[in-house]
């Protein structure tokens, strides 16, 4: 039906059952883009943001496993209960098959990372802080080289020249670890008391 003379015509209106986008209602402002990653998730960045180097990376794999086990039996990372970690130990020992010593270092990464969150007020209390430690054995099943072994490797890493003979005299008189010896600067060396000395920076130094 047409307007008359000096009258308006009629305004369309949008259905009363549809509703406007939250851009539409914004009127020309961005949408908020949906977070890519979870509360739970965020929270492991925070903890992680403390560390850096090989510490940083090792942390970042035992909670991508923690996370990973909770997701597979559909658990909130942040609504644990000791129970459930108690149960995730079990999983490390039993069914994954990692030694003690992962087993306990992954653990112990759990732990921290609770004890974080109880600290930065997120949680009122760690899910983790009496669960059983996983026994590790008082003495390392790693071997070491023999004498012998050791002279055969010095004199093999003479022909790749001085800076392999140095590393490998790093690594098995000073008992360095990879990262540490190849950190050494021509500044950490020097003398004392008539000794020639290298100063390491250790783990967290």
């Amino acid at each position: 039906m047409g307007a008359g003379p000096g009258q308006r015509p009629p305004q369309p209106h949008p259905p009363k059952d549809r509703q406007l986008s939250p851009a539409t209602r914004s009127r020309g402002r961005t949408p908020i883009r949906r977070l890519d990653r979870t509360y739970s998730q965020l929270a492991a960045a925070g903890f992680l943001a403390r560390y850096e180097g090989a510490t940083r990376r090792a942390y970042d794999l035992d909670l991508r496993t923690w996370f990973a086990w909770c997701s597979r039996y559909g658990v909130d990372p942040l609504a644990v209960t000791r129970p459930m970690v108690e149960l995730y130990v079990r999983w490390m020992t039993e069914t994954a098959g990692y030694a003690p010593a992962t087993t306990a270092r992954r653990l112990g990464t759990v732990c921290g990372f609770y004890r974080f969150l109880v600290i930065d007020g997120i949680l009122p209390f760690s899910p983790a802080e009496y669960v059983r430690r996983p026994r590790r054995p008082e003495e390392s099943p790693t071997l070491g080289l023999t004498h012998l072994q050791f002279e055969a490797l010095l004199a093999a890493s003479r022909a790749g020249g001085p800076t392999a003979q140095v590393l490998i005299l790093l690594l098995g008189l000073l008992g360095l670890r990879v990262s540490e010896a190849c950190a050494v600067d021509i500044g950490d060396l020097g003398m004392e008391h008539g000794h020639r000395v290298v100063l390491a920076h250790g783990k967290g130094g």
